[in-house]
């Protein structure tokens, strides 16, 4: 996942460093609550660093971090103390910061002494706002320089930036404060065993009106703590034999709920970010994988971001931004430097597997019990979709759909392995595009049939098999020149000159997925993903470690990424591999054990037998979205658990590890209703179920069968 202007790494952030993250703000510090303008730190709103600096001391002392802990996403408290002045190792002043993001952070500070004698304080928060647009920040290339106005006002300071025509402030009140241009002060002094209080806001101004977020009062709930109950009252509650994996779900169910994001002109739907802390924005590609993960969760999610992503769906031919008629956004951005780039325009296209991806949700999305009319108007963006398939996606007429871009400035790789080097040969040498995944066919694959689904679940049982007929015709051709016998395994793509990439990746484990792998070729391709050379003992990595590109601590070419060995799982579970879903399933699990349950956006590849922990990817996204609902995937998955309200039923043939013991889930959204489920061994009951739906103890069928029922011949996939 990367930006659409960003080749680059993000810098370092700092050791110990505590992300904060709420909707579209979140909030970059050091283990001691301070922020430093020298890193890629700060206070981040809308794609805009609102505060650059934020440094408290006592007595001219900065503070020693001793504690630093997340109570929620958008919360952490941080204990410090303030180094004596003589020397002495133990000092009396203890500090706590209780801070809050949201429209901006709000902050309690207090300062305790723990000493028999007053104690006199001097307590200074110096700010500064550079009013930085994300990449700058992200990339340490701070080039614009915004003329600065700061108007300190008894307890509050406003700092007010101008840069040509845009105009941006911030503005920073504390309680009991004297306000100067460059910091707030405050003189106390605190008795023995006393302590000193101040509570703190910093919060944008836009057209003159601040953000509504505010100290809440005593006894109430902070407006982020709402949105969190909220979300937890609507959510389903599992209870697992294993503690482990079930504080791993709860944590991505509190993830999930941190990164939802309201669309900006429809505040009623709510959609996915990608990740903290650097895309906090709606992505195509990252936020659809993440709403279909998170469907058994809340189907509502998928349905908002498809509706904003219709709402953004390419309508023209334009080189700059990459739009076409029917594409489907790879980023939206507000900031500054991104308008101007993008001719103005805040969406940027450069994905090429965001558009077919929007078919495959929306018909995932039609079988968790939305009504007809919901479905009905998402089908001509659908259409449209398959529209830019056939007319733009696939460039040449080969039947593939291809990328590659058409200006300087857009990203190079357009899948999901987005970096500049993440295509390329056995031998490791780049694959030049155009290029065709072969994960990109398997979306396109899915977006058939998906569409095949939504025509025979309307009645028009012919649109149905002609779309599963395209699917069929697909399969045969991607098999036929995207398979390599003499490795036994799919190319990861087809280069510019209709070359199979030789590389042995894990993006063809996302054809299982869709069922584009031909039954015969599935062992050998399975067994390539568990070798060894592929699987580390906590996952699959994206590039075998025989491969010329290999590098462990490398973005893409090594690594492990979670979402992509979720997907790999439940291909495994589509073509029968139990055995082998159990074990990438179990080892993931494993590895959010190391991270407080939160599986991270990617982790290094290293051997399990080299290092007993999972390696830390240096600025990997924590919380990512599709890592996030990876766990959600995983557990649903092995449940086999699935939902066709049209066809009235709903399926469930668990293959749980034992490892993972009885499983109970309540709340869980089915149709109009909430049903509850329990697993023991390998026995489901579910109750609960709305008027009209039957419980199936089997896997779904496929559309093929219903097709041939029908007597409507289609070749079986």
């Amino acid at each position: 996942m990367a930006g659409w202007n960003a080749d680059t790494a993000a810098g370092p952030l700092g050791s110990g460093t505590v992300t904060l993250v709420e909707g579209s703000s979140f909030c970059i510090s050091a283990a001691n609550g301070d922020i430093r303008p020298d890193l890629p730190q700060g206070v981040f709103h809308m794609d805009t660093r609102i505060l650059s600096k934020w440094e408290l001391t006592v007595n001219g002392q900065p503070l020693e971090p001793l504690a630093a802990e997340t109570k929620e996403p958008y919360r952490a408290l941080f204990a410090c103390r303030v180094p004596r002045p003589d020397g002495y190792a133990d000092s009396p002043l203890l500090v706590e910061r209780l801070r809050e993001v949201g429209a901006g952070i709000l902050e309690t500070i207090t300062v305790r002494n723990y000493s028999t004698n007053a104690a006199d304080c001097r307590i200074l928060l110096t700010v500064e706002s550079d009013f930085a647009d994300l990449f700058e920040v992200k990339e340490a290339r701070i080039t614009r320089q915004w003329t600065e106005t700061r108007l300190p006002e008894g307890d509050s300071l406003e700092i007010r930036g101008r840069w040509e025509g845009y105009r941006k402030s911030v503005v920073i009140q504390a309680d009991g404060a004297g306000a100067g241009a460059k910091a707030l002060g405050f003189r106390t002094t605190i008795p023995p065993f006393g302590q000193w209080s101040t509570r703190v806001s910093v919060l944008p101004t836009a057209d003159g009106t601040q953000a509504p977020f505010a100290h809440p009062s005593r006894g109430e709930m902070s407006a982020s703590d709402r949105r969190r109950q909220e979300w937890v009252d609507k959510i389903p509650v599992v209870q697992m034999g294993n503690r482990s994996i079930e504080r791993t779900l709860r944590r991505s169910y509190e993830d999930l709920g941190a990164l939802r994001i309201q669309d900006p002109d429809h505040p009623d739907r709510v959609v996915v970010a990608a990740g903290a802390p650097w895309f906090m924005t709606l992505f195509g590609r990252d936020s659809l994988w993440a709403s279909e993960m998170a469907l058994p969760v809340d189907p509502s999610l998928a349905l908002g971001t498809l509706r904003t992503l219709a709402d953004l769906q390419g309508t023209v031919v334009d080189a700059v931004s990459e739009e076409e008629p029917g594409k489907i956004l790879h980023e939206v951005r507000l900031d500054v430097s991104s308008g101007l780039a993008l001719g103005g325009k805040s969406a940027y296209y450069g994905s090429v597997d965001a558009t077919p991806l929007f078919v495959v949700v929306l018909g995932s999305v039609s079988r968790w019990g939305f009504s007809k009319d919901t479905i009905a108007a998402l089908l001509p963006n659908a259409d449209r979709a398959l529209e830019w398939i056939r007319d733009y996606g696939d460039r040449d007429g080969d039947g593939f759909v291809e990328y590659g871009r058409p200006n300087a400035h857009g990203l190079i790789n357009q899948g999901w392995k987005d970096s500049w080097d993440g295509i390329n040969f056995a031998d490791g040498t780049l694959a030049e595009p155009p290029l065709a995944l072969c994960e990109v066919q398997a979306y396109v694959h899915g977006a058939y049939t998906s569409r095949a689904w939504m025509a025979y679940d309307a009645g028009d049982l012919t649109l149905a098999a002609e779309f599963q007929e395209r699917a069929d015709r697909l399969k045969q051709k991607f098999n036929e020149e995207f398979w390599l016998p003499d490795k036994g395994y799919y190319a990861v793509a087809l280069d510019r000159d209709k070359r199979p990439v030789d590389a042995c990746a894990s993006n063809m484990g996302h054809c299982l997925w869709f069922g584009l792998v031909d039954e015969d070729k599935a062992p050998s391709m399975v067994e390539h993903l568990m070798s060894p050379e592929m699987f580390s003992g906590w996952g699959v990595r994206t590039l075998a470690s025989n491969m010329g590109a290999y590098n462990p601590a490398s973005y893409h070419n090594g690594s492990v990424w979670p979402h992509d060995n979720a997907l790999i799982v439940q291909g495994l579970l589509r073509y029968g591999f139990v055995d082998e879903a159990q074990r990438i399933a179990t080892a993931l699990l494993e590895a959010a054990e190391y991270s407080g349950g939160r599986l991270p956006e990617l982790f290094c590849g290293f051997d399990r037998k080299q290092f007993s922990e999972p390696v830390p990817y240096p600025t990997a996204c924590s919380p990512q979205a599709w890592a996030a609902t990876t766990p959600i995937q995983l557990v649903t998955g092995l449940m086999r658990y699935d939902a066709h309200i049209s066809l009235g039923g709903v399926w469930l043939d668990p293959v749980l590890p034992p490892s993972f013991g009885d499983l109970h889930i309540g709340n869980a959204p089915m149709g109009s209703g909430r049903i509850t489920i329990d697993v023991v061994g390998s026995k489901p009951t579910v109750h609960g179920l709305p008027n009209g739906l039957t419980f199936h103890h089997a896997q779904r069928p496929w559309l093929t069968e219903l097709l041939e029922e029908a007597h409507l011949p289609s070749p079986e996939t």
